[in-house]
């Protein structure tokens, strides 16, 4: 089933770390926001499948905004 992870916070998009396509693991870092000079990740919930990048880096992310379109096994 998908699942989409969201910002928590309004924050900048620092560093994507996967692709579509690519296989993560639990508590593997999907991806890098930075606000109020913290890098802050964001980490996958489940094992899966990562099926859309909705963010690229250097966007500004309000919170709430999706981040990753993920497929848990």
């Amino acid at each position: 089933m998908a699942e989409t992870i969201q910002a928590d916070m309004g924050a900048n998009v620092w560093k994507v770390l996967v692709s579509a396509g690519d296989t993560v693991e639990e508590d593997d870092t999907l991806l890098i926001l930075e606000a109020m000079k913290m890098e802050i990740p964001v980490t996958a919930e489940d094992s899966g499948t990562v099926l859309e990048v909705l963010v690229a880096e250097g966007d500004v992310v309000a919170p709430g905004q999706p981040l990753i379109t993920f497929g848990a096994e």
